[in-house]
């Protein structure tokens, strides 16, 4: 058993890359499913709703000194 990987030989680096290339075809494939299933809910943004403007800025302090901006 090599237990590092510079003094490993060709076969276990053989066995790291392949390793590493089923996985990332799961990964992937996974990816890939979930993105396309008939059975996912996605979420929907409504658009009757009113649109919200935004106030005038506020401070809030808690001493008597003046806020620098």
């Amino acid at each position: 058993m090599n237990s590092s990987l510079f003094t490993c030989n060709r076969t276990t680096h053989l066995k790291i890359v392949a390793v590493a290339i089923v996985a990332s075809i799961v990964a992937i494939a996974t990816g890939l499913y979930a993105r396309t299933g008939d059975n996912v809910l996605t979420a929907r943004a409504e658009t009757g709703a009113p649109v919200l403007k935004a106030g005038k800025p506020v401070n809030y302090s808690t001493r008597d000194a003046s806020a620098i901006h």
